[in-house]
This record gives structure tokens, sequence and C-alpha cells, in this order.
């Protein structure tokens, strides 16, 4: 059985938590966290993570804590997704790469900001399921920070 691992960020810029939109043409859009796979060349979860934030939201972020993981088991791979905490230091979208946005065929990559509470992280449609309903626990606390 091999491991895939994943490493995704729920941000914050300032007093609104950044999610990523998604979607394609004929489906419905969803929000998930900013991150993606860690690659052969990151040299752990950190640094996995710190590049798939540049890549999808041109974004630098501070220091990064784990906070949630998912499993997800599959036939002949299973899943392990890593979500951190982390502020967004600074963000410009110029500055996005990477082939999930040169590739117009991978659908809408785009950041999109919420006050974090119930009801705006509700109305995202955030996937997966075990992440929104984690986020959605949790929210009300971060908001307090």
């Amino acid at each position: 059985m091999k491991v895939r691992h994943k490493a995704r960020a729920i941000l914050f810029d300032g007093s609104r938590l950044v999610f990523l939109r998604r979607g394609w043409p004929g489906c419905l859009p969803y929000c998930t966290a900013v991150g993606g796979s860690v690659e052969s060349e990151d040299a752990d979860l950190e640094a996995a993570l710190r590049r798939e934030v540049m890549e999808e939201i041109g974004a630098t972020i501070g220091p990064v804590t784990e906070v949630f993981t998912l499993t997800e088991p599959g036939g002949t791979t299973t899943v392990v997704q890593h979500y951190f905490l982390a502020d967004v230091l600074d963000m410009d979208l110029g500055r996005r790469h990477g082939p999930e946005i040169d590739d117009p065929d991978t659908g809408v990559h785009e950041p999109v900001r919420v006050a974090p509470d119930i009801p705006a992280v509700s109305a995202l449609n955030l996937q997966p399921a075990e992440f929104a309903r984690f986020v959605l626990d949790h929210v009300t606390a971060w908001d307090a920070r």
C-alpha cells in the first residue's frame, strides 16, 4: 500500500480566513484549503506547504501549526492530508505558478476571503466534508485569536 501525503493551510489574512475556490464548467464550485501533494524535492511537510501556498495564491506565510490530519484510505494508495494554521504575511496573485495555474483545463483556482464565523464558512461548500466539519467546530475559537 502506498501512502501519499498532502500539506494544506487554513490561512488567516488579517481578520479573514482564506480558502481556495475550485470549479469547472458545468460543476458546482467548492472551496478547500490551499495546498497539495508533498513532492520528492520537498524537505518536509512544512516546505511542501510553503511551496504550495506560493504556487496557488502567491503568498508567503508565517509560522505554522498542524491542527488536523485526515486519512483517506484507497484501494492502492492512502492519502494523508495534514492541515496547518498559518497567517498570510503577504500575497500577490501575480506570483502564482505551477501546473494548476498554468493549465486552463485544471479549472478555477482563486482565493476567497471570508469572516471567521459559522454562517460565512457554511456558505462556502468546503470540501472534503470532514475538513468542513473540523473548520465549523473550531472557527468560533479562531475568531477570538
